[in-house]
Order: structure tokens, then C-alpha cells, then sequence
């Protein structure tokens, strides 16, 4: 497995089979279709190759639209390989590259660098200027640069494309044992440890402040989730709070704090990733400190219940 962050000094692939995409979230759809690349590799004799791009091309095509991402680039990295593809290439997105059209972009990209004996792509894919570029095309240019096309079936595409939208809306409202269902693995997100206002430690339920270390990754909904929290490689249950945290301050920033159970580490600076399991309640106001305490011990319980 290799993964290059540059189409300069490509190795001569043996018998490549491309397939091209952003695969954010890598979910069960994507995982049927990378499935399909390695198998072909594998019947033909070739090597499997994945071709992504860094920056997300609608960043650079649509700046005033904001992205959000299911999965940061590393970590769908590792997804991708996991699943048996051999070489990834993250091709850096620019404005340069965004400009060519369809048919340089398959002469002067996937043929000048590749050298593909087959490319495996959707119906509905589409590249170069103004996306003018797809699969009809390859087809007329197969011949011409000898390179077989292979059509994921259009079902596999269709669901690919819905999971992506289901999952997003589905983390979005907090749903995440629905996503875990798509992504066949809990939705998860990496941040630093930064300092709070300390008020868990008052009241028994010390928490971890946590900022994301990719700001165009998906937060989801506000509320309390049951989850699993890596800290420097070792696995602790706890419980979360995504909100505004109506009962102890005032005004509208969001904050996302964990509670480690049995931990009492000093954390701060490090970075852990948190996978959530499952959402406990929503975010409430309370009359007091007393009754949030009551509740954090009622969440801590039913946590403790579902990560069991």
C-alpha cells in the first residue's frame, strides 16, 4: 500500500485500474465500489489505484458555499487502504487543474500519469472544464489510448450518493447510531483538549473541552451521547455534552465537553478522538446546579448501560 500526495514521480503502475472520487465518509456504498476496483485488479493481474483530491474540488469551485466533510483526509486514508485498495493518489485540486478540459484531462492526467489498462467509473461521473467530461467520452477515447472502462452498476452509485446525504443529515440531528448503521462504524471526530471553565470539577463530572481539529468536519446535533474516547492509543467510555450549556452560562457559542469515566489524567494540549454510540437526550436547561447534577448521574447511568 502506498499513498502519493503528488502526480510527480509516479511509479510505472502494472496494468492500473483508476477509479476517481472523493468517497467523504467511505460508508457501506462506497465500500461495495471500492470492493468492485479490487476485485477487478485482482481477476486482470493490476494494481488498484484510488484517485482523490485535496482540497474538496466544490471548495475551490463554490467558496462561498461551506463544506462539510464526514471523514478528514487521513482518516479516510486509512479507511481506503483498509478495504484493500493499493495505492491512493491525492491529487492537489487548483484552479490551474480545475481548467483543463475533458480531453486533456484524460491525455495530459489519467493517461500521461496513469497508464490505465481500465478505469472503473460511475454513469454519472463527470470531470474537466465545466464538467463536460464523462463516461461517454472515455469510451470514445478508449480505443484511441488503450484502456478498457468499466461502469459501476448505476444502483451502487445511486446508493453511495444517498448514504453520503443520509449520513450527513443523520449526524446532523444526532442520530449517530443511524450513521454507524451506513459508515459500519461509529462516526467519530479528533480534537485538542483546551482549557474550560471548570465547573465539572465542582460538581463530580470533570470535563474535557474539546476543539476539532478540522473545522469543516460535521459536528453533531446538540445533546448528550453516550462514547468512546481515545486517548494516546487507549480506549475510555464516557459521556458528551454538544451545546450552549443553558443552565451554567450565557450566550450562544457551542462548546463539546466529555466526561471520562475513571479518568483523572491531565490532558490538556493532547489530542483525542471521540466516537460517538449514541445519543442520550437532548440539551435542557435546569433550575439550578443541584438538578444538573441529578441529571449527569441519570446520564451516566443510562452511558454506562448502552456502552456495556
Amino acid at each position: 500500500m502506498a499513498i502519493f500526495n503528488s502526480t510527480d514521480g509516479l511509479p510505472n503502475f502494472n496494468k492500473a485500474v483508476l477509479t476517481i472520487g472523493t468517497f467523504d465518509g467511505v460508508h457501506l456504498g462506497h465500500r461495495t465500489i471500492l470492493e468492485e476496483v479490487v476485485k477487478h485488479a485482482t481477476e486482470t493481474g493490476g494494481e488498484s489505484i484510488l484517485i482523490t483530491f485535496e482540497p474538496h474540488p466544490r471548495k475551490l469551485l463554490f467558496p462561498d458555499k461551506p463544506i462539510e466533510i464526514l471523514t478528514p483526509l487521513n482518516e479516510k486514508l486509512e479507511q481506503i487502504t483498509a478495504i484493500g485498495i493499493q495505492h491512493v493518489v491525492v491529487v492537489p485540486f487548483t484552479h490551474e487543474f480545475a481548467s483543463q478540459s475533458a480531453a486533456e484531462y484524460v491525455r495530459d492526467f489519467l493517461v500521461a500519469k496513469f497508464h490505465p489498462a481500465s478505469i472503473v467509473i460511475g454513469y454519472d461521473h463527470h470531470f474537466g472544464a465545466d464538467r463536460k467530461g464523462n463516461i461517454q467520452l472515455l469510451n470514445e477515447l478508449k480505443d484511441e489510448y488503450g484502456f478498457e472502462v468499466v461502469e459501476i452498476n448505476a444502483q451502487l452509485i445511486e446508493n453511495a450518493a444517498v448514504s453520503s446525504t443520509k449520513i450527513r443529515n443523520a449526524v446532523k440531528s444526532g442520530d449517530v447510531a443511524f450513521a454507524a448503521n451506513m459508515l459500519n462504524r461509529h462516526y467519530s471526530l479528533k480534537g485538542t483538549v483546551i482549557e474550560g471553565a471548570k465547573l465539572g470539577n465542582t460538581i463530580g463530572y470533570p470535563t474535557a473541552n474539546i476543539k476539532p481539529l478540522n473545522a469543516e468536519q460535521i459536528i453533531p446535533g446538540k445533546g448528550v451521547y453516550a462514547v468512546k474516547v481515545n486517548v494516546e492509543g487507549q480506549t475510555h467510555t464516557g459521556m458528551l455534552n454538544i451545546g450552549v450549556k443553558p443552565t451554567v452560562s450565557e450566550g450562544n457559542a457551542l462548546s463539546i465537553e466529555v466526561n471520562i469515566f475513571d479518568f483523572s489524567e491531565n490532558i490538556y494540549g493532547k489530542e483525542i478522538e471521540v466516537s460517538f454510540v449514541a445519543r442520550i437526550r437532548d440539551e435542557q436547561m435546569f433550575e439550578g446546579v443541584d438538578a444538573l447534577k441529578q441529571q449527569l448521574g441519570k446520564d451516566k447511568a443510562d452511558a454506562l448501560i448502552i456502552l456495556a
